[in-house]
């Protein structure tokens, strides 16, 4: 844990629990020489992002109008478990505002830098939480993923993130910037890690380690269209070379489409956006009567969904049940659907000062990850092979088919990165 008192530990956390994790941590040494081991995260170095409640600590969010709070009186139910599996906590990692923004900014609590290239943005929300993995101040990272909060800064950073279905994973005691789209998920450095994390996250009974998928049992679609559009160079040929690496394994690959569910998230989109309207409702509750003291960044998003009639809610909800379901419904047997994670690197933070490049930069990187959750499916962002600065692939899989997911990828991850995984 000595890198946790490193100068880039110090925009990466905004609490460090080095007593009690000390105490974890011996613990687990005792578990581990009697041979009495809690499961996969025993004794394994995890950090969790600022949203979640940890018992004596303000759950502030990235904000700093949530730094009044009183302390949580209890663990969030996903801590709850970390901790009764064994994994050592060591402290809470910075995020944007309310989780609500992609780039890893935040003016009340500082950047963390991208670990590849400390100018620029590491990517968010999850950002503290990505670069204590990479970084190595934490072996997985748990974050909330409501439109790629933990696959985008996954992707800029070069770390493996995975977003469950909703459902899968507890959301109690996390502070919920969507209630409709908001889930749990991992970043490490390799898919067996998201996958241990996962295991314990979701309560899961099953013991048994990661499987990679056998070639042949599965097929991947690339979904060519609108997603592929504004992609930089470098990430569409890294992107177009892991392909060609895939296929010459033996990966079935075929080109495809989802223009179908696109243009049924572009009606909701027309109507406003989940996280917009609900988050108002989680800041009513915890008593906020104002946005002031708010980024104005985030207030002006807050804002915008301040005027969706409780019709044209009910409608978006409507629309995006029906939206799930055709989705879900047009899966082929075994298919996985492939994508660039984000269609740009990590931007450099000169670059996004101004607040229309901000906007600009934040949707454009939200675009192709917010898919799943719209459409509430596992996804998962792999490293792409490329020099200089990272960018990801994404699996997008079938509803409730999770496991099988992170089989696939850990498949596709050992195809990529053969070294790494020997």
């Amino acid at each position: 844990m000595t890198r946790i008192h490193s100068p880039a530990a110090e925009k990466a956390f905004t609490a460090v629990f080095a007593d009690s994790a000390r105490r974890e941590a011996e613990a687990a040494d005792r578990r581990a020489a009697m041979g009495a081991t809690r499961g996969p995260l025993d004794g394994r170095l995890v950090s969790v992002k600022a949203l979640f409640d940890v018992a004596g600590t303000v759950t502030s969010a990235g904000s700093a109008v949530l730094r009044r709070l009183p302390p949580a009186a209890e663990d969030a139910e996903v801590v709850e478990r970390l901790r009764a599996g064994g994994a050592v906590v060591v402290g809470k990692t910075q995020m944007t505002e309310f989780a609500f923004s992609a780039l890893g900014t935040n003016p009340h609590d500082g950047r963390p830098g991208n670990p590849r290239d400390r100018r620029r943005t590491p990517g968010g929300s999850s950002s503290g939480a990505v670069v204590s993995v990479t970084d190595e101040m934490a072996e997985i990272a748990i974050g909330s993923d409501t439109g790629g909060s933990v696959r985008i800064p996954a992707a800029l950073s070069g770390a493996v993130g995975f977003k469950p279905t909703s459902g899968r994973v507890p959301t109690a005691g996390a502070f919920s910037l969507s209630s409709s789209l908001d889930t749990i998920g991992p970043i490490a450095l390799n898919v067996a890690d998201c996958a241990a994390a996962d295991t314990v996250l979701s309560g899961e009974r099953t013991s048994s380690r990661l499987w990679p998928a056998s070639v042949g049992t599965f097929h991947l679609t690339i979904a060519r269209g609108r997603l592929f559009e504004r992609c930089e160079p470098e990430v569409t040929d890294a992107f177009l070379g892991a392909i060609d690496r895939l296929r010459s394994r033996g990966v079935q690959i075929a080109d495809g489409s989802i223009d179908q569910a696109l243009d049924d998230i572009a009606r909701i989109d027309r109507i406003g956006t989940f996280p917009s309207i609900e988050v108002g409702e989680t800041l009513r509750n915890l008593g906020l009567a104002s946005l002031d003291g708010i980024d104005p960044k985030t207030r002006l998003r807050i804002e915008a969904g301040h005027g969706i009639l409780a019709v044209d809610y009910v409608r978006m909800q409507r629309l995006r049940h029906a939206a799930i379901k055709s989705f879900e419904d047009s899966f082929a047997e075994n298919e996985v659907f492939v994508l660039p994670t984000t269609p740009i690197r990590a931007p450099l933070a000169s670059a996004i000062e101004e607040d229309a490049a901000f906007h600009a930069f934040n949707g454009l990187i939200l675009r192709n990850p917010r898919i799943a959750n719209m459409l509430d499916c596992p996804s998962i962002s792999l490293p792409l092979p490329l020099d200089g600065h990272p960018a990801g692939l994404m699996l997008v899989g079938r509803r409730n088919v999770d496991r099988r997911l992170l089989e696939v990828a850990s498949s596709i991850e050992a195809m990529l990165w053969p070294n790494e995984n020997a």
